[in-house]
């Protein structure tokens, strides 16, 4: 068997685009660090070492490459292969914990001391909390620097620098060169889309699937789905806008509306989760081609994504509506719902039929809603209500950083909320790529025509067992693209 480093090495020897972003190469003779298919020449397999991550490359000394730009590699599932607390904290610093606060606080949220959660980054990635954040700042930066006509100081102040200083300083020590130094003789056209930013992904990805996905369940007045375009409002700190995303071969762009540079890596970290950009096709169907029912369905759907979901309380509701009716009958509902409650924004989009301009209401909102006049019953209507208190009070919270079998069972302790609906929201809302929903019809009804006769939800979990930890992606190959299953 070949251990890691001679598999690493046959991939950088041949440029293999499936290992793009998996692991980075770092050049001792240079001080560079690169994507294992930069252009440049070949350096020699003695002059080299192997890096899981571009924060470990850095850990070790080495800097970015100007040429293949690591930081435009695609989103590296760090997580995989880690222990479920790495899995968490990763999350946790992708959305900005590490931006305002500090690896004790960090540590205390994973329920872990922040001597052991060093100890397990340094294990699994080669690097510190601390490491695997300023990586993350630099790359988004350098992203900004290259890709928008963002002046310095709001691209400072949306990677989380703090102030034009300290930015100007850390790209003078990782690139040689100041940030103006390295946008110069860019093309002019890049710098005039300054709201337009880039989400890389690793091919094969489905946009089309994905947008199906959205498009089957989007709260009309908030979501929007069009001209291969997805549309939602947000609201992020105090600020309230509009994301359109769409697909441009090879990454998404996102385009902001209202949004300003503060919450620029806030909005990208989240909507990475939305579209499940970091996923790694090559590990889930290692595991899932070994079943011999999922394997055509691999094969029809190689880039397997989950769609996960801008707000873990709207999804809640949203999937407390879908039970036991039809997908489009919960998205009316959803609809009435944000059409009743939820707050108007300004139209930020023009000449755009069904542009989204309602924000989804908060818990807050819907404590004391009379929902049962919108056509809601009464048993939904009061879990609903409940759902609502019990976010209001924190005693239910969407953090990554809790443990997914905790959420579970405090989920399911509201009346009204049963394995399905939590495992569901499990899914999308914590991104948990293990989260299955086995008493879903929609998935014990895929293998009626084999069997002739139905599966019980026991025999399906017991025979998803072998699908561990990719058992959220087992679902979305059993529902389909289009058949309207799943919440």
């Amino acid at each position: 068997m070949m251990s890691s480093n001679q598999i690493f090495e046959r991939a950088r020897q041949s440029r293999d685009p499936r290992f793009d972003g998996k692991f980075f190469v770092g050049v001792r003779t240079t001080g560079i660090y690169c994507r294992p298919i930069c252009p440049a020449n070949t350096p020699k397999s003695e002059n080299v070492s192997f890096y899981r991550t571009a924060a470990a490359a850095s850990e070790a000394g080495f800097r970015p490459c100007l040429r293949c730009r690591p930081e435009c590699a695609p989103g590296t599932p760090a997580w995989a292969g880690t222990c479920t607390t790495v899995q968490r904290g990763l999350r946790l610093i992708a959305e900005g914990a590490l931006d305002e606060g500090n690896v004790e606080t960090l540590a205390e949220r994973l329920g872990v001391t922040s001597r052991h959660l060093r100890r397990l980054f340094t294990k699994h990635l080669g690097a510190s909390p601390l490491a695997v954040a300023h990586t993350q700042r630099l790359h988004f930066a350098k992203n900004l620097i290259d890709d928008t006509g963002l002046s310095m100081h709001d691209i400072a102040i949306a990677a989380g620098f703090g102030s034009t200083r300290r930015f100007n300083d850390t790209f003078r020590k990782t690139y040689g060169r100041t940030p103006r130094e390295l946008r110069k003789g860019r093309d002019a056209e890049v710098t005039a889309t300054a709201l337009t930013v880039s989400l890389p992904y690793r091919a094969p990805f489905d946009w089309d699937r994905m947008l199906a996905f959205f498009a089957l369940r989007a709260t009309p007045g908030v979501e929007h789905v069009s001209d291969d375009r997805y549309l939602r409002t947000v609201e992020i700190g105090d600020e309230r806008g509009v994301v359109d995303v769409r697909d441009a071969g090879g990454k998404l762009e996102l385009r902001l509306h209202g949004i300003g540079t503060s919450s620029l890596i806030a909005v990208v970290q989240r909507l990475r989760g939305v579209f499940d950009l970091d996923a790694s096709a090559s590990d889930v169907h290692e595991v899932l081609s070994k079943d011999a029912f999922l394997r055509p369905l691999l094969k029809n759907n190689p880039g397997v994504r989950v769609p996960g979901a801008w707000d873990g309380f709207e999804l809640t509701v949203r999937a407390i509506l879908g039970q036991q009716v039809s997908v489009k009958a919960a998205t009316t509902l959803a609809g009435r719902i944000a059409d009743r409650y939820g707050e108007k924004i300004d139209e930020l989009i023009d000449g755009l039929a069904g542009a989204p301009d309602r924000l989804f209401p908060g818990p807050h909102k819907l404590m004391r809603a009379r929902l049962e006049s919108l056509g809601i019953i009464g048993s939904r209507s009061n879990t609903i209500r409940a759902l609502s208190r019990a976010v209001s009070a924190g005693r239910i919270s969407f953090d990554a950083a809790q443990d997914p079998e905790d959420f579970r069972r405090t989920l399911m302790s509201i009346k009204g909320i049963g394995d399905w609906t939590a495992d569901y929201v499990a899914m999308r809302a914590l991104k948990n790529p293990d989260a299955f929903p086995a008493s879903d019809l929609g998935l014990l009804r895929a293998f009626d025509a084999p069997r002739r006769v139905r599966l019980k939800p026991s025999q399906l979990k017991s025979r998803a067992e072998a699908w561990r930890p990719w058992r959220a992606y087992a679902a979305l190959l059993l529902w389909g693209s289009d058949d309207g299953a799943g919440g």
